[in-house]
């Protein structure tokens, strides 16, 4: 059930002030399970917007080129990935593409992988970044670590105030564990995000043009997808950092890049209001979350829900895409990017049973690709 009143009332906190209330409302029983930060630094806006502008210039590179940047040995979980990963009923993600960043950089920057000694058969997370060439897209990979480091320093400060509220109602809870995890982790990815303008509506695996399917059609077919432009899911690490979206209306062919970079023909918000993140909240219902251009959003994670031992509760959401006819003659694409912080691969995150992250993190890329 899709709850419109409750659109827009994620918890929203300046960073200059945490009031343990608003942790209780973000992350209590009864939440959402998703914050929302504002008052970031000043580069936030303008930084933002070059990195999401960059995931339609990086999309719209040659084949050629974007294999050269892609890495099967990693299972399409370093570099660029299309098509590659398996989602409900089996049907491989064609609606969205991936450029995935290992965050190593942020504790060394001559680092851009987690280490592989111990993990020699691991590579999605200890193969080191693929950057396309500076001369194919200048800037981009400054743009990108820097705007990964400006979330992460971000997720910092929020995992310090998610501990104070976890020492006060988790027993045992080791003191500022979030905070040191997302201030150590060699192993905090990013996923900079191109969700494809969807022209068609997918069908059993097959794909029909829109315009050539009746009304009863038509309508059966968006009532089975809600989530057409990312199935239901849950972060499988401790805490996500997550821009607002960049709509752009591609109809246009795009300039070749260079610096500065031409502008897009971005949108204010998608031409379908009812577009975009959606949250499946703790009473059931199903909720819009709107994350202003000035703000992070963060919302917690499948690793921290098992080592918090179901206290902290991982978020489900999807994307859902925008209808045919509300786009009208546009091709609307979104971009955005996920900072997902998570903890070394040797790390225990169930104390009971002794697994590790790397053992948890298989089972869920073993899932999906």
């Amino acid at each position: 059930m899709y709850d419109a009143a409750a659109a827009n009332q994620a918890v929203t906190l300046s960073l200059n002030r945490v009031p343990f209330k608003t942790l209780e409302e973000a992350f209590g029983p009864s939440s959402l399970g998703i914050l929302v930060v504002k008052d970031l630094p000043s580069k936030f806006p303008q930084l933002r917007e070059k990195v999401l502008s960059y995931a339609s210039y990086l999309a719209d590179l040659p084949p050629d080129i974007l294999d050269s940047i892609s890495s099967a040995d990693a299972k399409y979980l370093v570099g660029w990935s299309h098509g590659k990963e398996t989602l409900k009923d089996g049907h491989y993600d064609i609606l969205k593409g991936s450029y995935y960043v290992n965050c190593a950089f942020y504790q060394d920057p001559s680092l851009q992988n987690a280490p592989a000694d111990d993990f020699p058969h691991f590579p999605e997370y200890t193969a080191p970044n693929i950057w396309p060439p500076e001369a194919v897209l200048p800037g981009f990979q400054d743009a990108v670590a820097e705007l990964c480091t400006l979330i992460i320093d971000t997720t910092v400060l929020v995992a310090r105030a998610c501990d104070r509220y976890a020492s006060a109602h988790i027993e045992d809870y080791e003191n500022g564990y979030l905070e040191r995890v997302v201030k150590t982790s060699l192993t905090t990815k990013a996923r900079l995000l191109h969700y494809f303008a969807p022209p068609l509506v997918p069908n059993n695996g097959a794909f029909l043009d829109a315009s050539k399917m009746d009304e009863a059609d038509q309508e059966d077919e968006a009532d089975q997808e809600d989530d057409s432009w990312c199935a239901t899911h849950v972060d499988h690490g401790c805490l996500t950092g997550l821009t607002s979206a960049l709509y752009v209306d591609e109809s246009f062919p795009l300039h070749t890049p260079s610096l500065p970079l031409p502008p897009l023909s971005t949108l204010p918000s998608s031409p379908d209001p009812e577009a975009g993140l959606y949250i499946c909240a703790r009473n059931g219902s199903t909720t819009k979350v709107n994350i202003p251009a000035a703000c992070l959003a963060f919302q917690t994670g499948e690793a921290l829900e098992v080592i918090t031992k179901g206290k902290f509760r991982a978020v489900p959401h999807f994307v859902r895409g925008p209808k045919a006819e509300a786009n009208g003659a546009m091709l609307v694409t979104r971009n955005t990017l996920a900072v997902f912080t998570q903890p070394n691969l040797g790390e225990v995150v169930d104390r009971e049973k002794g697994t590790t992250f790397a053992q948890f993190a298989r089972g869920v890329v073993d899932r999906h690709t």
